[in-house]
């Protein structure tokens, strides 16, 4: 298995995969358009190729500082194409990123999942990670802009 970290000037290889789990990212400019400010606060792309140049699974993940977590290691997205899948890709993508917190003295692992992915559920308690809380979201209808300031 390949993995490879992509540079900013690579993340459109990461579309096609990432495209699967955020479906409104529809052409490699949306996602180029949502991406690029994501790596200016530290956002990091892995890929999973095999012989070509096609990405066959993709991690992004970003490194930050909690009060309740302190230094930890955040996966954002995680997915492999689904003609891809039962490969073991995902598997070897969790345990790159946990090799890399551990490069970067990091002691904890998060990320958040969707209550319906059962089968992703599943391959996070298989590599480790337990259940710790639920995350609770609240949409709003109007977005709160602070005042401009002089």
């Amino acid at each position: 298995m390949n993995i490879r970290e992509l540079d900013r000037a690579e993340a459109r290889i990461a579309h096609p995969v990432l495209r699967e789990l955020r479906p409104w990212l529809e052409s490699p400019e949306d996602f180029l358009a949502a991406v690029t400010p994501q790596f200016d606060q530290g956002y990091r792309l892995a890929c999973v190729f095999d012989t070509g140049p096609e990405a066959l699974a993709a991690v992004g993940f970003r490194v930050g500082d909690t009060l309740a977590w302190g230094r930890h290691l955040y996966v954002d997205d995680l997915c492999t194409l689904p003609e891809a899948r039962g490969n073991g890709y995902a598997t070897g993508l969790l345990e790159w990123v946990e090799r890399e917190a551990v490069r970067l003295g990091v002691r904890q692992l998060h990320l958040d999942s969707g209550t319906q992915r059962h089968t992703a559920h599943r391959l996070y308690t298989g590599n480790g990670f337990v259940i710790s809380s639920l995350h609770f979201t609240k949409t709003l209808d109007e977005a709160v802009t602070e005042p401009e300031r002089n």
